[in-house]
């Protein structure tokens, strides 16, 4: 049977497979634990609700729309013959798998693309079960036609166990829609990261690789640990597009009831991490709710934002005859002449007070100025938190310290708008030094209600930046007169995925970056890899180094911001048997790096834990002479 989808259809699958290609995409959570949730028994075909229970389905798809979900999966994952023929049902597969697709596409409307759901047979296939493999690829192309035919816009092969199975249902799929619809195909894991019929994260995943699925990734049975550190074993072994939809943790019985105890907010930190690591897709399976999804999405707006209602097109200035050539870096501010001449740069990082007093860091800023610092670098927001603007301390800073800043302008709190105004502000006072970042996400700090923007990421600001630099505005209208602006750009070296980390970098340099500072840096190996592939865009490179306070503050830069930290570094500070002996191991370690990097990058940045400044200026007397 050939199946012949109508022309909408097919371009929304098209749709899809673009989206794909420029951005990760949040999918939804999970359905028969959110079913059984609202009162129906597990002794029931969940799929046939379609039919019996429409409502009920529709307004879980809709409670995940309204969270944010842009991939809504059918409620089919039980709809192939085999597993509906248990309940009597399987001459009613057409009319359930058509319904689904129905309910599923009345929820989502035009805010999310729908996706197929197929699971597996729920029957062994050989050698170890009767089936054949011909036999299982006829089921699963059947409910794959049928799918299609109802007008999914991909679909979804989830929660395999057995790898000849999954082969199957892949190739069944592939042959059902054509080469034009995305497959994503998934396997669940135990908590080492095989396969139940015991395949490796080595195994499967080269085996998913060779197989025609568009996208390969994992989901159910663990929580989101087992699967972000299965996600990062499987990146070393293809190129494809990853996907992640982990349990809400292992169930507990409570009260005779299956709970599933991993909070929204902790599976939202797994998945800024799941995104970090390079995944394309990320969602959740059995416990995730509306409220897990909520938080999700505000992650992935965080890291890579939404483009599909709100397109911000920045056009090249090179293509406007009215665009005026941009200020040299050299003339920009001291920052750039120094970075022009080739002369080895120190910042160190000083956050703006909570409040309005910010005499502390003003006498630090002096400090700093008085022992030869070149910059006070200023977070914008930092950890999503309620501070005095970001500009406003560079401009103390300048004024009273008399040390020229470096702000951070971040996207999260500011429109496409705003943003435009606030860059021809930051000119117009005399702050010159950026460095372009996307942001925190509100869930990081104390205000998790609050709303973020997210219009651009770090590449579209860069763009914006570039434009002002040309005295044009965003539409690519001349404004009459320029900004001069140096365009500086966040890094990590120690990024998971450093394919999407350099691929980003080189977007970042075309819209027009200047220079680059990175995360911290423990790693040296990282870092030369990290210049080694950053060469060719001939930036000058400012490497981030934190001295540790403790070990346990090893353990946060390696568990919570995915820092690396090698072994040697965190015995060094483990052996510390006092505040006091750790902080001067950390300051140790601290000029160890900064004199190794040297000769390595332009300058470094020096961060000041917990307002110790001193901290930062030892460390800093390991530069020497910088003529």
């Amino acid at each position: 049977m050939t199946v012949l989808s109508p022309p909408t259809v097919q371009s929304k699958a098209k749709e899809f497979r673009e989206q794909l290609l420029a951005r990760a995409m949040v999918a939804d959570g999970a359905m028969g634990t959110v079913l059984y949730s609202k009162g129906i028994f597990i002794n029931r075909s969940f799929d046939e609700l379609n039919i019996s229970a429409p409502d009920l389905v529709r307004e879980v798809h809709a409670e995940y729309v309204k969270a944010g979900a842009e991939i809504i999966e059918t409620n089919t994952f039980g709809a192939t013959r085999t597993r509906l023929a248990a309940f009597g049902l399987s001459e009613k597969l057409k009319d359930i798998n058509a319904a689904g697709v129905r309910l599923a596409r009345q929820a989502a409307g035009t805010s999310a693309f729908v996706a197929g759901a197929i699971g597996p047979l729920g029957v062994r296939i050989e050698p170890l079960g009767a089936t054949s493999f011909a036999e299982a690829n006829q089921v699963f192309r059947e409910q794959a036609e049928a799918l299609l035919e109802a007008g999914v816009d991909l679909l979804v092969l989830e929660t395999f166990s057995d790898l000849n199975e999954i082969r199957e249902a892949i190739f069944a799929a592939r042959q059902a829609a054509g080469n034009d619809m995305v497959i994503v195909a998934q396997v669940t894991i135990d908590d080492n990261g095989n396969m139940p019929d015991g395949a490796t994260p080595e195994i499967y995943t080269k085996k998913l690789n060779e197989w025609p699925a568009d996208v390969i990734g994992l989901n159910c049975s663990v929580g989101p640990k087992a699967t972000l550190e299965t996600i990062e074993k499987m990146i070393q072994h293809s190129r494809k597009p990853m996907s992640a939809m982990p349990n809400a943790g292992l169930p507990a019985v409570v009260e005779g009831r299956k709970i599933y105890l991993c909070s929204p907010e902790y599976m939202a930190q797994y998945a800024r991490r799941l995104l970090w690591a390079g995944v394309r897709i990320v969602g959740g399976c059995c416990g995730t709710t509306a409220e897990h999804i909520k938080l999700i999405r505000a992650e992935a707006r965080s890291l890579q934002p939404q483009t599909k209602k709100l397109s911000v097109t920045v056009e090249e200035p090179t293509a406007k005859a009215q665009a005026l050539a941009k200020v040299p870096v050299a003339q920009k501010s001291k920052l750039g002449a120094k970075l022009a001449a080739g002369k080895f740069v120190a910042f160190v990082e000083i956050l703006p007070p909570r409040g309005v007093d910010a005499s502390k860091e003003i006498e630090g800023a002096k400090l700093c100025a008085a022992q030869g610092i070149d910059c006070i670098n200023v977070p914008d927001g930092p950890r999503a938190s309620a501070r005095l603007s970001a500009q406003v301390t560079c401009q103390l800073f300048q004024a009273q310290a008399h040390i020229e800043a470096v702000m951070h302008f971040c996207c999260r709190d500011r429109n496409i708008l705003g943003i435009q105004s606030e860059l021809l502000g930051c000119h117009a006072a005399g702050v010159r030094n950026l460095i372009c970042i996307t942001g925190d996400p509100p869930r990081m700090g104390g205000y998790p209600d609050a709303t973020a923007v997210f219009d651009v990421d770090a590449i579209g600001l860069t763009n914006i930046v570039n434009n002002l630099n040309h005295g044009l505005d965003i539409g690519g209208n001349p404004m009459g007169s320029q900004t001069a602006l140096l365009i500086g750009v966040g890094a990590n070296p120690g990024a998971v995925n450093m394919d999407e980390e350099i691929r980003r970098m080189e977007w970042k340099a075309q819209a027009g970056a200047e220079y680059i500072v990175t995360q911290p840096v423990f790693d040296l190996d990282l870092l030369e890899q990290f210049l080694k592939r950053t060469g060719h865009l001939k930036l000058p490179v400012i490497c981030g180094i934190w001295p540790l306070t403790s070990y346990r503050n090893a353990e946060f830069m390696v568990n919570e911001l995915r820092v690396p930290v090698p072994e040697r570094f965190m015995t060094r500070m483990l052996h510390a048997d006092n505040a006091e002996s750790a902080r001067q191991e950390g300051v140790a370690i601290g000029r160890e790096m900064v004199e190794r990097v040297r000769g390595m990058v332009a300058g470094v940045q020096l961060s000041a834990p917990l307002r110790r400044y001193s901290m930062a200026l030892e460390v800093a007397e390991a530069i020497g002479s910088r003529d």
